[in-house]
């Protein structure tokens, strides 16, 4: 999680305001404008309060008047009457679920994803983490044009692309395809697996393994033949029912979509 540019001091013009108490429930998601850190609460120990961002990094900070951030606006945090700590709730991604979220504004940088399927894969797992950070996911239909879209779209800072390509493997059309795109503002990961829908773990669906279907023989519709899905629309629905957690995705998808939203929501 990151912080939001909020443009001018923050108490200005409102010294006469009262500054709301809240208290410091686990969960609780506030921002600490000096450093920028935001996370979620973990504890209060001592008058100073425990912070855990989406990365798991952890800070402690003096509990003072008005020195939090809570929905962008200035708070005071101060001790939750229950005295049971409570693990903070995740969202699919395993990240700290925050409770009551509001989406904040989107962020000029974007994540492109190849497809429909992938874009709805990638709201199923990372959605949450997706809103707290303002990113928005586009579908492409396909990476055939993207030195094309990355001209036309203009990266630069502020309006960063980070790009997921599916079989993104050696000696692929989609490596070829990518291999000269340098710009710095710019970041293209993928996985190996031929489509999105493999990404998902076999068991995460009820299956053993995923059917080898032959080249040049549409991937989705031989899967579907193989297993009894009937058409691809149906099997599509299977797929992304069984993906309710990043425990349901393979290892390369978790890296390759972190790696991005880390990309997109870094400053410069």
């Amino acid at each position: 999680m990151r912080s939001v540019d909020y443009g001018r001091d923050i108490l200005s013009g409102s010294r006469r305001e009262k500054v709301p108490e809240v208290p410091a429930e686990p969960g609780l998601v506030v921002e600490d404008p000096a450093s920028g850190f935001c996370g979620a609460v973990l504890r209060v120990e001592k008058g100073n309060v425990v912070l855990e961002d989406r990365h798991g990094k952890q800070r402690l900070f003096p509990m003072r008047p008005a020195a939090f951030l809570f929905e962008g606006k200035p708070a005071t945090l101060v001790p939750a009457r229950t005295s049971t700590p409570a693990a903070p709730a995740r969202s699919a991604s395993g990240s700290v679920k925050v409770e009551g979220l509001r989406a904040r504004t989107a962020r000029g940088s974007r994540i492109w994803v190849e497809g429909i399927h992938d874009a709805e894969l990638v709201e199923r797992i990372w959605g949450h983490d997706l809103r707290v950070e303002g990113v928005v996911v586009e579908p492409l239909h396909g990476v055939d044009d993207l030195p094309g879209l990355l001209a036309e779209f203009g990266p630069e800072p502020g309006r960063r692309v980070g790009v997921l390509v599916d079989h993104l493997v050696a000696g692929s059309k989609e490596s070829r395809l990518v291999e000269g795109i340098t710009d710095e503002h710019v970041m293209i990961t993928g996985h190996p697996y031929v489509d999105i829908w493999e990404a998902v773990r076999p068991a995460a669906v009820g299956i053993r393994e995923w059917p080898a279907v032959p080249r040049g023989q549409d991937w989705k519709q031989g899967v579907c033949s193989r297993l009894g899905w009937g058409e691809p629309a149906e099997g599509w629905r299977r797929v992304l029912a069984g993906a309710s957690g990043f425990r349901d995705v393979e290892t390369p998808l978790l890296t390759a979509v972190e790696q991005l939203i880390d990309f997109v929501t870094a400053e410069g």
